[in-house]
């Protein structure tokens, strides 16, 4: 990931994105670089625009299951349970929003 970011940085500032300049921009935060990461990043890349890899990563995102069904079905049951957490919440805020009001233990 650190390799496709320095990419995108140098694509975004203008600058080609070359195997010389992804080091350059790993090295200047004290990543260590490792050449073959950043053959096989370049070689996958090589002939594609940012937008096309953009728009690919959003189709792949667009396929990928927001919650399981068990996790869907679990948290319905659990609605009371989260009205409940939601009250004790509210009760204890009303409790920490008199701290707040000056009013302290050795006042």
């Amino acid at each position: 990931m650190k390799y496709l970011a320095a990419y995108l940085l140098l694509n975004a500032a203008g600058n080609t994105p070359s195997s010389d300049n992804v080091k350059a921009v790993l090295e200047s935060v004290g990543i260590e670089v490792e050449e073959e990461k950043v053959s096989t990043l370049l070689s996958a890349l090589e002939g594609k625009s940012v937008e096309e890899l953009i728009a690919e990563g959003n189709e792949k995102l667009a396929s990928v299951p927001a919650s399981s069904g068990a996790a869907a079905s679990g948290a319905a049951a659990s609605g009371a349970s989260a009205e409940a957490a939601a009250e004790e919440a509210a009760e204890s805020e009303k409790e920490e929003s008199d701290d707040d009001m000056g009013f302290g233990l050795f006042d």
